[in-house]
């Protein structure tokens, strides 16, 4: 697979999510021990603490990590936390009381708070856009086997008879070396990160490493782009039909056409505006008449997704391989004036805000109308093309167009896509939906004697100086995102699942499922110990079936299949802990219930709630804006981890899952009326939908 590159690198960083899975089943584990030796029976508060104090380490690092990240990159983070992995791990080890024992524990939220913050952030910004959901279940999936190995080693420690919880926790310092030798020496820096300070060179090597080609020009181009979220965004329509200029030498290109050009030589299509009301628009006000039902940002990416193929797959009947323009001898990337006029290596600062660079965007070989340009593969079957505008101040300006295929006609069974549109354009037509915004770049208007565009000599912004700016954070589109990604993270946490995974031993223990192992000689604590690590291990199919659904069937969709199904367990539950029952029978029903309880979430409530905060917000404030959500998360498990010994000594265990249950139902409505679908579409293409799907709901 071409984007191997993008895998590995996933699964290395997804291993700082193995040691956060690897802490929270060790303490679940060491705590009865530790309430022994420190003799807290009486003393839930000091219980309580020992085990968020992580969660309060977290919560502060948090606060930090996003603008942090945005100033001295993504890597340098990862490798930070791998060293407070190791030095909590070390402390712990040695900890001859409680105190010592908390501030380890504080140093180990620290190197947790900064891997569940910035690795989904970091496998979304060096993710190709089709298998990004995929990509970004790795720290799920990693999570799991952390707990499931760490469920292990402590049932074998606790059959001993001097089980120490020194060893439990200490342990975790060697799995974070290797976590530290591959943020040091694998993991590259995001290629995002790079672009938004101006280091296109770096940047463009880290894409061809990731995707494994040559030309990643359009990847590049899509990249500048995400600097700025466009204004006054419009959508338009294209049909597309084979280019017939080949066999029409008095060809004409129309004012508005756009030329695509396909992997093959020769190959090329061009895309005419449709006149009139987009669909899109029409289905954005649409939703916009019902707002009080249901947000039109809905309506609106829905809209986009229902147009698609019926398979589900972003990539186009079209140019299922669409590149670059740069396919032929004549268009290689030395257009990319970067490296033409300078040495390998890094821009300066001064260099980068005064060059006029010749863009990968341009063609200058290609035979084009004076005002339009021809357009790039991006991922996921979009496309990214560029015309000529007049800013009305003698200046040449450039709008981008944001392209996908719309579903509906089918090539014939059998044949290729020439046979398809025909040799002169006299196949079906294919549509196309098109986002129209403003483009970052500038043209140079010093070029004379000779258009512009053709000359392919543009001016490159600046690289980001000012640093994220809170200010910011009042744009439409930005705080409607932020309404979803802070949500989201609320209703996750108290659905219960940190709680319950913490305290899994003591639930269970409750719940009587010793008396399952009781034949087998096997005590009460350790047979608990037993039966979370195989609930753990039931974890991972389930998470398999997320990554192969996710891309498929939809962030949206899986979170409400599973919703429901999380909920049922959470009923069954309580109802088997208020029906009087005999005792072996509760321990099964209870036990079982946990197991489902556990595996649906892990398929749609444990990994898409963080895939998608690291999806829906603009490069320039990506790392505040996961900061924020991310200390919703921390706070909510603070609050639900502190609570839940309060909550089984006075309510109940029945009590307590019932709360669970109806804040699972308040998710489930929260998905349906707020939650938009964002599979398969490009970070830079969500954010602009944000910002053109939250300014029409303001001026409906």
């Amino acid at each position: 697979m071409s984007s191997k590159g993008a895998v590995y690198v996933a699964i290395a960083a997804a291993m700082g999510n193995m040691l956060q899975g690897w802490d929270n089943a060790t303490i679940a584990g060491a705590v009865l021990y530790i309430k022994k030796e420190f003799h807290l029976e009486t003393q839930p508060t000091i219980e309580g603490l020992i085990v968020s104090t992580s969660l309060i380490g977290a919560t502060v690092i948090t606060t930090f990590s996003g603008p942090v990240s945005d100033a001295i990159g993504r890597r340098p983070m990862l490798v930070i936390s791998s060293m407070f992995y190791f030095i909590s791990g070390l402390v712990m080890f040695w900890s001859p009381n409680v105190y010592v024992l908390l501030l380890a524990r504080l140093l180990d939220g620290f190197g947790i708070g900064l891997a569940v913050t910035l690795v989904p952030l970091y496998i979304s910004e060096t993710a190709p856009s089709d298998i990004r959901g995929l990509l970004n279940t790795f720290p799920q999936f990693t999570g799991s086997i952390g707990m499931c190995l760490a469920y292990t080693m402590v049932f074998f420690l606790s059959l001993q008879s001097d089980a120490s919880w020194r060893m439990m926790l200490g342990v975790l310092s060697l799995p974070s070396i290797a976590y530290f030798v591959l943020a040091v020496f694998f993991l590259p820096e995001s290629p995002r990160w790079l672009v938004s300070k101006g280091k296109m060179d770096e940047a463009k090597l880290v894409l061809q490493a990731l995707r494994g080609k040559e030309d990643v020009s359009g990847e590049m181009a899509l990249l500048v782009e995400g600097l700025e979220v466009g204004g006054e965004t419009s959508v338009e329509e294209y049909v597309i039909n084979a280019d017939n200029e080949v066999l029409s030498e008095d060809h004409v290109q129309e004012k508005d056409e756009i030329k695509l050009y396909g992997a093959e030589e020769g190959q090329s299509w061009v895309a005419k505006p449709v006149r009139g009301q987009s669909s899109l628009v029409l289905a954005s006000r649409q939703g916009s008449m019902a707002a009080h039902m249901i947000d039109p940002m809905v309506t609106l990416f829905g809209s986009v997704h229902e147009k698609q193929n019926e398979t589900g797959s972003m990539k186009s009947m079209i140019f299922p391989n669409f590149g670059s323009m740069f396919q032929g001898e004549q268009h290689k990337t030395e257009n990319w004036d970067v490296e033409s006029s300078h040495e390998k290596g890094n821009l300066s600062e001064d260099e980068t805000d005064e060059s006029n660079l010749k863009s990968p965007l341009i063609s200058p070989g290609a035979r084009q109308a004076s005002e339009t340009t021809s357009a790039m593969g991006i991922g996921g079957g979009w496309q990214l093309a560029y015309k000529k505008t007049e800013d009305g101040k003698g200046a040449g300006g450039l709008k981008r167009i944001y392209l996908h295929q719309e579903g509906g006609a089918e090539p014939r069974r059998g044949g290729s896509t020439a046979s398809f549109l025909g040799p002169g354009g006299d196949g079906d037509a294919v549509r196309a939906s098109a986002l129209v915004s403003r483009s970052v770049l500038c043209l140079d208007d010093t070029i004379m004697g000779q258009n512009p565009i053709q000359s392919g000599v543009i001016k490159l912004p600046p690289p980001s100086k000012q640093g994220t700016r809170w200010s910011d954070l009042s744009e439409p589109g930005i705080k409607q995102a932020l309404i979803v990604g802070v949500g989201i993270q609320i209703l996750q946490q108290f659905s219960g699942i940190n709680g319950v995974l913490y305290y899994t031993p003591q639930i269970l223990e409750q719940a009587g499922v010793g008396l399952l192992l009781a034949n087998m000689g096997i005590g009460s604590e350790s047979a608990s110990f037993l039966i979370s690590g195989v609930t753990t291990l039931l974890m991972l199919p389930s998470i398999g079936v997320a990554m192969k659904l996710i891309d498929l069937a939809g962030r949206r969709m899986l979170l409400l299949a599973t919703l429901p199904v999380l909920l049922t367990s959470l009923i069954v539950l309580v109802l088997s802990n208020v029906i009087p029952m005999g005792s072996v029978v509760h321990a099964v029903i209870s036990t079982i219930s946990v197991v489902v309880y556990f595996c649906t979430f892990v398929m749609g409530f444990g990994p898409i709630p963080n895939t998608l905060c690291s999806e829906i917000f603009p490069t320039r404030v990506r790392g505040l804006c996961i900061a924020i959500c991310a200390l919703t998360f921390w706070i909510g498990d603070i609050i639900v981890t502190y609570t839940l010994p309060v909550l089984l000594t006075t309510i109940g265990l029945a009590g307590a899952f019932g709360i669970y249950a109806i804040v699972c139902t308040i998710s489930w409505f929260f998905v349906y009326f707020k939650v938009p679908e964002t599979k398969g579409m490009p970070l830079e293409v969500i954010t602009e939908f944000f910002a053109m799907g939250a300014a029409n709901k303001k001026t409906n």
